[in-house]
């Protein structure tokens, strides 16, 4: 199935030329921008007032007067108004099909108490009574205490539905009684490799809560979404990637999520650029077609493999040296392919077949673990521009920076995260771990590919709220004004490096995007504010006013 969606796919590769009119010697563009205040993220021309496009490429940057001797007859002029402009925001980290789903299902992100957690699951159990009911994103650490759900919170408002909902870093769900029971989880089921049922002390029955691994008892059982379903929370969570200015979609897919893609853009629908990856275990079906890293054309790329090393902080499961300072019974959870070797026989298959590894590793032992893997296959494969990468990377221990930097790994971060998680870390690992929590200016220091984006649904999909997050750490409980551990704090321009040219370099694409730069793809985003120039406290409130694509306006917003 895979093979022919590829056969498919490389025929939308064979597209024709464009004939390119000019009048003289100047070529005329199909649009230009001007009055604008553009930072090109391009060293060698880092500024510039406007830029002029044909044919969806960057034909010319730079003063007014210049881009004004492309302007024709039938030329679109967008004045700029002065405002700010960069490279179309690129998000190196989405579950983006979970993301449309969340959008059209229940949003427990912000539930502030128990009760309004239940309050809001009843009233979506009463508007779909026959179906799953899925998404959630919810966080216990809003509220006082933070004890973790229970299904004894849920059964009484929705008793005859089956309810999963997952907490927002997809490490760890609570289903009710009535979808335990169609999985058929006791108080004898045994915790899978790399999971975990929570019990009740008291009783020995499970309380609902399900962690990693342990979460596929149920997730096996729920019905698989229609075709229509899909293409409609694809289509709104395209919608939500337009209105932050992303233009490219680093996306961790499914084989279904690719056919879909392919879907979208023959129908002229695919209003960004993805390059997804595939869970490891399609190496073999994948290495079998030939493709290699980066297959594919400007719009739809594949050639990466996704993995686990380990959990999440907040759900304790990712894997650290030392005991949790919080529940020092545990160090966390290596991932089921670690511990039963398949990683490592998956990881040096997939780098002798040209393909590039991405694997999540969130805790400082399981960050180690996977440098060690890398060492292992420099050594034993033979060489090529392999550009490792490691997803999250956001415990460090202090000695693997220079590792990272040597074997030429990319840190995969979203630095949402960091004031995010802020706010309770330290009740997980301590005070002196988070020294090196999502340490974005030591990953630079040591000259560290770095790299950002979302994680959505685990974080909004918002570039501008990353930059944010980076360049200021402030948490979100507003209890570190100055930011959480400053010393890591980055500037404007490094983080826009990152959101920009880093996350291109991160697959193999630096020639074709990731700056204005002339021949480049017209990839734009037009902001309300310039965030190189305002309190950078400011950036959270500063909005996308147009995003462009391919030199084609795909979005502006409503004034």
């Amino acid at each position: 199935m895979l093979t022919q969606r590829l056969i498919f796919f490389a025929a939308l590769l064979l597209f024709p030329a464009t004939i390119m009119l000019s009048q003289g010697d100047i070529k005329v563009a199909d649009i230009v921008f001007v009055n604008g205040k553009i930072w090109t993220v391009d060293a060698s021309k880092p500024e510039a007032e406007a830029v002029a496009v044909l044919c969806g490429r960057i034909l010319h940057v730079g003063t007014n007067d210049e881009i004004r001797r492309h302007v024709g007859p039938g030329t679109n002029v967008i004045d700029l108004q002065g405002k700010r402009m960069l490279p179309g925001f690129i998000d190196n980290h989405t579950h983006f099909m979970t993301g449309g789903f969340q959008l059209l299902g229940v949003d427990l992100r912000d539930a502030k108490t128990p009760q309004e957690f239940a309050e809001r699951i009843k009233r979506q159990a009463e508007r779909f009574p026959v179906k799953w009911l899925t998404g959630g994103d919810w966080d216990h650490e809003n509220w006082e205490g933070a004890p973790l759900p229970t299904k004894d919170l849920i059964d009484a408002v929705a008793p005859s539905t089956p309810v999963f909902v997952n907490r927002f870093d997809g490490h760890m769900a609570l289903a009710n009684s009535f979808a335990l029971k169609l999985a058929g989880v006791t108080k004898d089921t045994p915790d899978p490799p790399g999971g975990a049922i929570v019990h009740d002390p008291k009783t020995g029955e499970p309380t609902g809560i399900l962690k990693d691994e342990a979460m596929g008892y149920v997730y096996r059982i729920i019905p698989q979404s229609t075709e229509a379903e899909n293409l409609l929370a694809a289509k709104t969570a395209l919608e939500e990637a337009k209105r932050n200015g992303i233009t490219s979609i680093q996306d961790v897919s499914s084989p279904d999520d690719f056919a879909l893609y392919q879907e979208l853009l023959k129908r002229g629908e695919l209003t960004a650029r993805f390059h997804c990856r595939l869970p490891i275990s399609e190496l073999d079906q994948l290495s079998r077609t030939g493709v290699k890293a980066h297959f594919g054309n400007e719009m739809l790329t594949i050639g990466s493999l996704k993995a686990f090393a380990d959990g999440s902080l907040g759900s304790s499961t990712a894997l650290f040296f030392e005991p949790y300072t919080q529940d020092p019974s545990t160090c966390g959870l290596a991932s089921d392919i670690v511990i039963d070797g398949r990683l490592e026989k998956w990881a040096l298959a997939a780098d002798r077949a040209g393909l590039q590894l991405s694997i999540h590793a969130i805790g400082d032992s399981a960050n180690s673990l996977l440098l060690d893997l890398f060492e292992k296959i420099v050594k034993g494969n033979p060489p090529w521009d392999r550009r490792f990468r490691i997803e999250h990377a956001q415990h460090i221990h202090p000695t693997d920076y220079q590792r990272f930097a040597k074997l030429g790994v990319i840190a995969s971060a979203q630095p949402y995260h960091a004031i995010d998680d802020g706010r309770w870390a330290e009740k997980r690992i301590g005070h002196e771990r988070c020294k090196n929590t999502y340490p974005f200016k030591s990953f630079l220091d040591n000259g560290v590919k770095l790299c950002f984006g979302s994680d959505w649904t685990v974080a909004p999909i918002s570039a501008l709220q990353g930059i944010y997050a980076a360049v200021t750490r402030r948490t979100l409980d507003g209890k570190n004004p100055d930011g959480w551990f400053p010393e890591q704090k980055i500037s404007v321009k490094q983080a826009i490096e990152c959101y920009t040219i880093n996350n291109v370099y991160a697959v193999f694409e630096e020639g074709i995007k990731g700056s204005i730069t002339e021949g480049k793809l017209a990839d734009f985003v037009l902001l309300s504010d310039d965030i190189l120039t305002i309190d950078p406290v400011k950036i959270w409130d500063a909005k996308v006013d147009m995003t462009v694509l391919g030199g084609k306006i795909v979005y502006e917003r409503s004034k």
